[in-house]
This record gives structure tokens, C-alpha cells and sequence, in this order.
């Protein structure tokens, strides 16, 4: 396993996901602690020369706590008004945390038809691309607030592994409520073994639960569908938790960090 490790310590472009139930507490108010070590993290890594792409839940999460909601809205307009006002709060806090270690952020909010139709593709592409030759950190979010049921991509894990795929990168990293996956849920059993690595998607679907938080949208059934799209792209995608971020220095000093899903590019070397 030692050479997948080194395989990924390489990784130059680097797409990181952080779901609302990292980036929130439970009442829906902000996490600022984790939020600004995220920022830090990232810039650092910025700063050596990486190429960092952050899609960030937590917009409506975030408005959940402003406008002082218990539950996220169940009709659509409500979603899209709760999405309006924490979209505005999230970046407002992004470019002042970021800011404060001397890096500019871009905001891209995103419908499917973007990613769907080729013309739209391809202006986001070199939208990105462009921002990342300037040694600026896009922030990629769907487009909540124009987006319904017809036009939504869904879920953030499904994003972050479009995005990854749009900007041909080399890894992308899930950070979640969990440290990975594991061969049964270990909310319900305690004896649930973390799996480090996984070379066949296909063989650990049965892992999966249900949905996540109530403030997210997703759970492991959805990051088993985004690590299916990257490996297939030959992507390589990591679960940790997002309760430590600094675990991406250790992700890139090649050490084993939660669930490593091995892109079908690599060539392994017989154990």
C-alpha cells in the first residue's frame, strides 16, 4: 500500500469538500474554530504550490442559525431564501478567514445544466483553471437558489467529484462527521472496522447507510457514488474527518488517513 500512499502525497491539484455538519454545530451556528484552521490549512497549502478547489456545503446550514430556523425548509422557495442568505454569510466568511492568510477566494455556484451543456462546461473550466494560474482558491457550491428539483445536481459529495473530474484532478478529499468508511455503521455497532483503503467500489456498497445529518444532505451512500465517479476518472478519493483538516498535511506526507479510494489509473504493486 505503500506506493497508492506515495502515489497520492503527490497530488498537485486537490479538491476538498467540507459538509455543513463540519462547517456547523448542531443549533446551525457556525463552527469559526474549524472554519479558520480550514482556511489555514488550505493557504498553507496554497503557499507551497498546490492547487486547492474547496466545495463548501453549509449555506442553508449557515442561514439555519441567522434567521434562527430549527429545521431547514421543506418547500423549494424556502430552500432557495435560506440559500440566498447563508450563501451571502459563508463567502462573507471565507474571503475575511482566507484574507487573513493572504489568499483570495472565488466564488462558482453551480446548476447541473452547467456541468450538462458544452458550452457552459467548458466556460466553467476556464473560469477555474484561470483562477487557479492566478493562485486564487475557487469555492464551489451548487446554485441553491435558482436550482429545483429538474436542474439540481443533488448533493455535495456528487459536486465535488464533478468538479473534480471538470478540472482533471489529482485527488479529491471528502471531509465528513465520520473517519471513513466502515464494513458496517458504527453508530449501531461497535465493533464496525474502519476500512483504509478500497480498490472496487462496487465490493463495499453494502457498507453504506442512510442519510447523513439533518443539516446535510448526504451520507456515505452519496460519497459512494462520488468515489465511484473519481476513481473512474482516475481520481483518487479520501474520507476523513472533518473534525481535524490539519490531517492534510498527513494525507500529503503519505501517510494512510481515513478511506483511501484507489483510482482505476493505478497500476499497484502486488502486496
Amino acid at each position: 500500500m505503500d506506493d497508492i500512499l506515495q502515489d497520492v502525497a503527490k497530488a498537485h491539484r486537490i479538491v476538498v469538500k467540507v459538509g455543513t455538519s463540519t462547517l456547523t454545530y448542531e443549533q446551525g451556528t457556525m463552527n469559526l474554530k474549524l472554519i479558520d484552521r480550514l482556511a489555514m490549512v488550505l493557504s498553507d497549502l496554497r503557499n507551497k504550490g498546490k492547487e486547492i478547489i474547496l466545495v463548501s456545503s453549509g449555506a442553508i446550514g449557515i442561514a439555519l442559525g441567522k434567521l434562527g430556523l430549527s429545521e431547514k425548509p421543506k418547500d423549494t422557495k424556502g430552500k432557495q431564501a435560506a440559500a440566498a442568505v447563508g450563501q451571502c454569510e459563508l463567502m462573507f466568511l471565507y474571503d475575511k478567514m482566507f484574507g487573513e492568510y493572504n489568499n483570495i477566494v472565488a466564488q462558482i455556484l453551480l446548476t447541473r445544466d452547467d456541468i450538462a451543456l458544452p458550452r457552459r462546461k467548458r466556460n466553467i473550466q476556464n473560469t477555474v483553471m484561470t483562477l487557479l494560474e492566478m493562485g486564487i482558491i475557487p469555492v464551489v457550491n451548487e446554485n441553491d437558489t435558482v436550482s429545483f428539483d429538474e436542474i439540481e445536481i443533488g448533493d455535495n459529495d456528487t459536486l465535488s467529484a464533478v468538479v473534480a473530474e471538470l478540472v482533471n484532478a489529482d485527488l479529491l478529499v471528502l471531509f465528513s462527521d465520520i473517519d471513513g468508511l466502515y464494513d458496517d455503521d458504527p453508530h449501531t455497532n461497535k465493533n464496525a472496522k474502519l476500512l483504509p483503503v478500497v480498490y472496487n467500489v462496487d465490493e463495499v456498497k453494502d457498507a453504506a447507510g442512510g442519510a447523513g445529518t439533518s443539516r446535510g444532505t448526504g451520507g456515505m451512500v452519496t460519497k459512494l457514488e462520488a468515489a465511484e465517479r473519481a476513481v473512474n476518472s482516475g481520481i483518487h478519493m479520501i474520507i476523513a474527518n472533518g473534525n481535524n483538516v490539519d490531517a492534510m498535511y498527513d494525507i500529503l506526507n503519505g501517510k494512510n488517513v481515513g478511506t483511501l479510494f484507489v483510482s482505476k489509473n493505478f497500476e499497484r504493486t502486488e502486496d
